[in-house]
């Protein structure tokens, strides 16, 4: 379990490598061409070796895209060397930002190239957290080596001073981002406390990502429990966001077809959207949470009611699974399980697998096996040739209960010069908070007649989607005022790591 939390296979450090290497390759190329001559860049991008000068495979691929079809360097008319050597990147449009994996809110916004030796060449930009980048998304969903290798290098990092996207191949970096790539590409292979097969792979936050497991991971257990066995994936932080995105966007990608939804509750979450008082991190838990208040627990029944409508869109059964803890009344529990069928889930079940393992949760699994027979309908909740103001506004609407959307004209901006770019008819990825079913953190319960603000819009194109950025959602988290690291320490003797759980 240290291992589990720590580092392990070094994913993460992979995809922060990654992402960082094509951060830095986009403001050195603009450095560079803002310091150099046509012919002096051109012959450093294409130079001369034991007396002969050639292009590369992936510059190859860049005079394609150019429309050029000559493939000796020498015979480039100087348009041509122009057009092949500048990218002429618009630093206002350029939407890859750097990450790494530490809570830090001062790298939300900074300054770059204040040094001498960048000449004056600054910008502003920010850190986001690493399960935030696009690459991380990209191995989430990916199915082959081949085709990370694409998605890598069609991932789009700005527009050019004409409009046109500027790709990851087009900086020249798609193989090389591969090949820091290649080993986490493989799910990890783990196992539970009593012996169960589990595949830990990819990590893409649902509030400001698509939230799921890989594809890879997914397929790879299907075919190892047979065609009667069982998979259970996770699509976290909220069915709102997680599970939307997995099937608009997972199984639109992967073709997986799921059988039934396991929408997750607890006695205190709901206690919270019935209008319980706020918890905060480090302070003792409000008696409302310990003591049984039934009314309280219908009240919260509201943000239950609409995950089940949620779920039922799509046309998959519903097994609402209660995760029962010690403070929860059998009186709450049972209120949870009839408004769960009166909602129109096809079962509730009270579960104790945190206390008792598997057999805290043999209730659940027949549950979920009895669903599974049951007749459904999976459809996908919008169609993607739809606009993309409209795929944002339904999902608005039919899932978060928003009367409809507002958009600024950054965000306006965006999605224009993604339509202008041939990219409307990739799915909607909304990065939003998952404390709400709106974009308000401290509404709870089923908030209805808001407006959902969309304050910009980004393309992962590369993992193949478009995000709306809603009302002030951040990708760089901060530290609270006691961070668990107080806690934390090492045994020299044993090496036994203490207070991390």
């Amino acid at each position: 379990m240290d291992e589990f939390n720590l580092h392990l296979t070094g994913d993460i450090h992979a995809i922060t490598a990654a992402n960082n290497l094509l951060a830095a390759a986009i403001d050195a190329r603009i450095f560079h061409e803002s310091t150099q001559t046509d012919k002096a860049l051109y012959g450093r991008l294409v130079p001369t070796k034991d007396g002969a000068r050639k292009f590369s495979p992936i510059q190859m691929k860049r005079l394609e895209k150019l429309g050029i079809t000559k493939t000796n360097p020498d015979d480039l008319t100087d348009e041509e060397v122009t057009d092949f050597a500048r990218l002429d990147i618009d630093k206002s449009t350029i939407t890859w930002q750097r990450v790494m994996d530490t809570n830090d809110r001062y790298l939300r916004k900074i300054t770059i190239g204040q040094s001498p030796t960048e000449k004056g060449i600054t910008r502003e930009t920010n850190f986001d957290i690493t399960v935030a980048s696009e690459i991380m998304a990209v191995l989430a969903l990916t199915t082959s080596l081949a085709d990370m290798r694409d998605r890598l290098g069609r991932m789009v990092v700005a527009s050019d001073s004409k409009g046109r996207p500027v790709t990851a191949d087009d900086l020249g970096l798609g193989g090389a981002l591969t090949v820091l790539m290649k080993d986490a590409i493989r799910p990890n292979l783990m196992q539970n406390l009593e012996g169960t097969p589990v595949f830990v792979h990819a990590g893409p936050f649902a509030n400001i990502a698509h939230g799921n497991s890989s594809v890879l991971a997914d397929k790879i257990a299907l075919k190892l429990v047979g065609p009667n066995g069982f998979v259970v994936t996770e699509a976290g932080f909220g069915a709102d966001i997680g599970m939307e995105k997995f099937f608009d966007i997972k199984c639109r990608y992967s073709g997986l077809v799921p059988h039934v939804v396991v929408l997750v509750a607890t006695i205190r979450a709901l206690k919270m959207h019935g209008g319980g008082p706020k918890v905060t991190a480090g302070t003792p838990l409000p008696r409302e949470y310990k003591e049984e208040n039934i009314d309280l627990v219908e009240a919260g029944c509201s943000n239950l009611k609409k995950q089940i409508e949620n779920a039922l869109h799509f046309g998959i059964p519903v097994v609402v699974a209660i995760n029962g803890f010690a403070t929860d009344t059998e009186a709450e529990m049972q209120a949870v399980i009839r408004k769960s069928k009166e909602f129109g889930a096809f079962d509730a079940v009270i579960c104790s697998h945190w206390a008792n393992g598997g057999a805290g949760a043999a209730d659940l699994a027949r549950a979920v096996e009895q669903a599974s027979q049951q007749p459904s309908d999976f459809h996908f909740l919008y169609d993607v040739k739809l606009p993309l103001e409209e795929k944002i506004e339904t999902i608005a609407k039919k899932i978060y209960g928003a009367d409809g959307i507002e958009l600024s004209e950054q965000a306006q901006a965006a999605i224009n010069r993604y339509r202008s770019q041939g990219f409307n008819d990739l799915p909607i990825c909304m990065a939003k908070t998952h404390l709400s079913l709106s974009h308000e953190p401290d509404r709870k319960g089923a908030p209805t007649g808001f407006t959902l603000p969309i304050r910009d819009v980004r393309a992962s194109v590369g993992a193949g989607f478009i995000y709306p950025l809603v009302g002030t959602m951040s990708t760089m988290p901060g530290l609270p005022t006691r961070p668990c690291f107080y806690d934390i320490d090492l045994d020299p003797n044993t090496e036994e790591v203490k207070g991390l759980f």
